[in-house]
């Protein structure tokens, strides 16, 4: 168990009780507890299995590769419309978090030899993969996924090859992370949010001549 968790969840303002009871299931399959996205995270050699979400009507728990095992008690669903491989268990009371209790062990299992295999989402030639911890950031982060999916389709092209350039997870999520409030403002990556710009919506480099301005 983290102490970060153990912190996290105590000062949760809703679903502490339910949160707690759904790291209890999912410490015990082999992961390791880490704290991403202000959120309780379990890996396995390094790689991000699964994470714990609580919102407003409802809390989760989210397997990052989902779409890849077994639902045999129809227990996942999608997300969102354009969510690829994530998958997560919604809930929205304990009676409900109980009942899927004695089949969360089994899913886990599956979502940790489906990282081990290396499974992908096969996908057409030209579509860029959202990557696992946009996905993540998505169920942390209220509007970063409607915000991302209303963006021009060019501009979820240039930020998705950019995060997905990336070789390490850490440096996908620092990426994600550097162009959040971007993303939420419904700018794109070379878009101007300073509003100097001569040439809108893209950024010419005007900001430069007002020191003390956003910086673009």
């Amino acid at each position: 168990m983290n102490p970060e968790v153990d912190v996290l969840l105590a000062e949760a303002t809703r679903w502490s009780p339910e949160l707690q009871f759904l790291r209890a299931l999912v410490l015990q399959a082999p992961l390791v507890e880490e704290v991403k996205w202000g959120q309780p995270c379990y890996t396995h050699e390094g790689r991000n299995i699964a994470i714990l979400g609580g919102f407003k009507n409802y809390f989760v728990l989210s397997l990052m590769k989902g779409a890849l095992i077994p639902d045999p008690q129809a227990l996942l669903c999608k997300p969102g419309a354009n969510t690829v491989e994530g998958r997560w268990m919604k809930f929205s009371s304990m009676a409900e978090a109980e009942a899927a209790a004695p089949f969360v062990h089994e899913y886990l299992l599956a979502a940790i030899e489906a990282e081990q295999r290396g499974l992908r989402v096969e996908k057409p030639a030209n579509e860029f993969a959202v990557p696992a911890e946009l996905e993540a950031a998505y169920e942390v982060i209220p509007g970063l996924r409607e915000a991302f999916e209303a963006l021009t389709v060019g501009r979820q092209r240039a930020y998705l090859m950019f995060f997905t350039a990336a070789k390490q997870s850490a440096t996908v999520s620092a990426r994600i992370e550097k162009f959040t409030v971007r993303i939420l403002r419904g700018k794109g990556m070379n878009d101007c949010v300073c509003g100097y710009s001569q040439k809108m919506p893209g950024c010419d480099g005007s900001h430069k001549m007002y020191p003390g301005s956003v910086t673009c």
